[in-house]
């Protein structure tokens, strides 16, 4: 009898190995669907301005509606895989405790063995059985955490797009000499977005960068940082390559405010001390007094604990900028970048940015992205950029 109710344990985990590629599968399915209908969401609410301007709140609801349905098919899709597994594994289970009654009642009227006896037996065999069972279950449901673990890895181990070398050296501050000797740049590799491209800033200087839009601008800003690394030539901090220094130690080199100021949900002391974690709150003060920050910030109803909402929705353009001119205040790096910090504000907005942006130029490398003549007055030098080339440079 145990024989026979042992025999039925092989077939249990052949039929969890063959269930259970198909069940991962489908888990992953799922959860692509329902990833899709929350992005849609997502989307929606990011863009929930334009949405309303014209009028697409019924389009995107039936968009968000189809996405929806999808997933629902694919969970039940899902739900029917693991009750057919479930069915296979009861029926095992069904088939496995018929044949040891049978046989134990064969044996009871053959007189090999007692009535108490084989409920003894049939007692284990319950016992036996049910921790099969509980496993097969678990397994199905093991397959939708795996499937979740899967995407968040994929994630994980996405290969950064610039490598640090086993050798590369620390760097404390930099005095800020930038040169770029005849850089390129290709995105893909029918893509090429800078030619040869090659300029020096002396250390505390001011440059001012212009060109159309597309004319890789920013690319230049993103090599210079680290973001990527050039495709031929080199870019050079203190007339050492960047990419023999640590990348951290590079981009703690750069204090950044882009053209639309990212704020985090989170309160606006926070946010300024972004990149200072252990800021003091005299050392954010000042640092919003120099941005001109300090007096709207005290005319809220919390002042510096203020919430400013997901990325930064319930202050205005001007103010986000400002509070981003004074976390780059805060970092006190010795070089500076600005992507076009005064666009989509107003005169009284702009000649306040401009006034503080005035204070933190100050003994520092500047690098402005701009078309207001306001926000590159203070350069003595500028670089124009067409079709990724260098075609003018007076520095």
């Amino acid at each position: 009898l145990a024989l026979v109710a042992l025999a039925t344990s092989p077939p249990l985990l052949l039929i969890a190995r063959a269930y259970r590629p198909r069940l991962r599968a489908q888990s992953r399915d799922v959860r692509r669907l329902e990833s899709a209908a929350l992005a849609v969401i997502h989307e929606v609410l990011g863009a929930l301005r334009v949405v309303k301007v014209f009028g697409q709140e019924e389009r995107e609801g039936d968009r968000f509606v189809r996405r929806s349905d999808e997933g629902v098919r694919g969970r039940v899709r899902l739900a029917l895989g693991e009750g057919r597994f479930s069915v296979a594994l009861g029926l095992l289970v069904g088939i496995g405790t018929t044949l040891v009654l049978f046989l134990g009642i064969a044996h009871v009227q053959a007189g090999t063995l007692s009535l108490g006896s084989l409920l003894l037996v049939m007692g284990y065999v319950a016992k036996l059985f049910d921790p099969m069972k509980t496993i097969g279950r678990k397994v199905a449901t093991l397959q939708g955490y795996l499937a979740s673990a899967e995407r968040a890895f994929a994630v994980l181990d996405q290969e950064p797009d610039v490598d640090e070398r086993p050798d590369a050296q620390p760097l404390e501050r930099a005095r800020g000499s930038i040169t770029f000797e005849h850089v390129s740049f290709s995105y893909a590799p029918d893509r090429r977005v800078l030619h040869d491209v090659s300029f020096t800033i002396a250390a505390g200087t001011s440059v001012g960068i212009e060109g159309t839009t597309g004319a890789g601008k920013t690319t230049i800003i993103s090599l210079l940082t680290r973001l990527y690394d050039p495709t031929e030539g080199r870019v050079l901090l203190d007339g050492v390559d960047v990419r023999d220094y640590r990348r951290a130690d590079v981009r703690r080199q750069f204090a950044v405010v882009l053209q639309d100021s990212v704020l985090f949900s989170a309160s606006i002391a926070e946010n300024i001390a972004y990149a200072v974690p252990g800021a003091s709150r005299d050392g954010i003060v000042a640092a919003a007094r120099a941005a001109n920050a300090h007096e709207f910030i005290e005319r809220l109803p919390q002042g510096y604990d203020t919430e400013v909402g997901e990325r930064g929705v319930k202050l205005s353009g001007g103010q986000r900028q400002r509070i981003a001119l004074a976390r780059a205040f805060l970092t006190d790096s010795p070089v500076l970048i600005l992507d076009e910090p005064t666009s989509g504000v107003d005169a009284h907005t702009e000649a306040a940015i401009v006034e503080a942006l005035g204070r933190l130029q100050e003994g520092r490398t500047v690098i402005i992205i701009s078309h207001r003549p306001s926000a590159v007055a203070r350069c003595t030098a500028m670089l124009t950029i067409e079709r990724g080339r260098v075609v003018a440079d007076t520095s």
